[in-house]
């Protein structure tokens, strides 16, 4: 298996730090507003890496975190009346509820920046005792020229950054690039410290649940290319200056979701939230169509697109399992063993193995599909239906595109069997009926 690491700019083989275990982090959302479908292409895309990761045998540890104080929500609590946990609670329950009905996982650490307050001051401390932290007047910045390879991660030279940084107006820093550990500040929610009353700079939180999470140097580190400068790079000077590596062995990065070629921006009026988008399985088949590293357009016409060929594949699934069901043939442990799905499977796999390739894999699924209408129409025996079936399972589930498929009950059966002579006589009224009901059931 190859990831494209960001951090040395190279497609590099996959060799975990521990032998069938990955320790995985993951950029998580700021909770003051609703996501919009371009802040869920990273939270689908690594959700798919961890479902490929585990069907190869690994045990994935999987951290994603809230940052649940910050300036914005700090102001939405102020334009809400609100306090800024009960906000920060809402857009994290919102949050979740996206992510379930996109079908991801949610079992994993979900650190919030307010749990972790007591361990971000003592990491800040470390790195003031380490000369590498500065506190003025109650502010705690980082010093940046310290670290020698700063911008390695993003491609930048230090030189450059700074002879290309406007006048810094702040006269407390040593030098422009420092950035912030820690904001005093009465304004909002704040914390005691040694430094003064205040909380965290956004650039300090990650780093440092990082490092009480895993303790040491992760496999995986996620999130979108927006974040690899200045708050990635930022991380990973914190991590050389106290533990002297770069926190994660492969760094990787999502392309951007544009909207009509824009960058989706709520000034332009240009946002589509995720709770807004009534097919959520065609969204995470759309989110997943073009490689990660790629950038991805979305208008509401190419969405269309695919709410069609999801709804072919869907479809496809549930006649197959349907057919299977009637037949009393259901075997949902079934051997794979004809060469053509073993074919199929073995490019599935190659193309999840080469950087996460999701528009190949799905190609590979879509001919999976094909297979499965031919060999309808053909009335193939049931014991290869049976493995088309299980072929088609394992490349949904890793791809996390959730088909509904429920056996029979005799109630179901008999449902279904008067729907079929409704069809047959013409009574398309109560064959309309009947299909209503079939399909609340997940039958059709």
């Amino acid at each position: 298996m190859k990831i494209f690491n960001s951090y040395s700019n190279e497609l590099e083989e996959f060799v975990s730090i521990h032998p069938h275990k990955v320790n995985m982090y993951v950029c998580g959302p700021t909770v003051y507003n609703y996501i919009h479908i371009g802040n869920a292409r990273p939270v689908v895309f690594f959700d798919t890496v961890r479902r490929f990761l585990e069907k190869q045998g690994y045990v994935v540890k999987y951290a994603s975190n809230f940052t649940d104080v910050d300036d914005k929500i700090i102001q939405k609590a102020l334009d809400d009346n609100e306090s800024e946990l009960i906000i920060s609670q809402k857009y994290i329950d919102a949050f979740l509820s996206d992510l379930k009905a996109l079908n991801c996982k949610t079992d994993y650490l979900q650190p919030k920046v307010t749990e972790y307050m007591d361990f971000i001051i003592d990491f800040i401390q470390d790195l003031i005792d380490k000369d590498y932290a500065y506190n003025v007047d109650g502010d705690v910045y980082f010093r940046v020229e310290k670290v020698s390879d700063y911008g390695r991660l993003s491609n930048r030279n230090i030189d450059d950054l700074i002879s290309g940084s406007r006048v810094d107006i702040n006269p407390k820093k040593e030098s422009p690039l420092d950035f912030t550990l820690w904001k005093k500040t009465d304004v909002g929610i704040n914390f005691d410290s040694p430094f003064s009353k205040g909380r965290p700079g956004w650039h300090t939180e990650c780093v440092s649940m990082i490092d009480d999470i895993f303790h040491e140097k992760i496999d995986i580190h996620g999130g979108g290319m927006d974040l690899q400068f200045p708050h990635h790079e930022n991380e990973i000077a914190q991590s050389k200056a106290l533990h002297n590596h770069s926190l994660a062995k492969y760094w990787m990065h999502n392309g951007r979701l544009s909207f009509k070629d824009e960058k989706m921006s709520k000034s332009l009026g240009n946002v589509v939230l995720v709770k807004d988008v009534g097919e959520k399985m065609p969204l995470r088949y759309f989110l997943l169509s073009t490689h990660y590293r790629s950038p991805l357009n979305y208008d509401d016409e190419s969405f269309a697109m695919y709410v069609k060929e999801w709804q072919k594949l869907e479809s496809a699934v549930k006649s197959l399992f349907l057919k299977l069901d009637l037949g009393k043939a259901l075997n949902l442990h079934v051997k794979i063993s004809s060469v053509d799905i073993l074919s199929e499977l073995k490019n599935f796999t190659e193309a999840m193995s080469d950087d996460f390739n999701t528009a190949n894999a799905i190609t590979s699924l879509q001919s999976l599909i094909k297979n499965i209408n031919l060999s309808l129409r053909k009335k193939t025996d049931f014991h290869y239906l049976n493995e088309l079936l299980e072929a088609v399972n394992y490349m949904i589930d890793i791809l996390g595109l959730k088909v509904v498929t429920n056996p029979m009950t005799e109630e179901d059966r008999n449902l279904y069997g008067l729907w079929q002579n409704a069809r047959t006589n013409k009574d398309f009224a109560s064959a309309d009926v009947l299909r209503e009901k079939l399909t609340q059931r997940g039958i059709l």
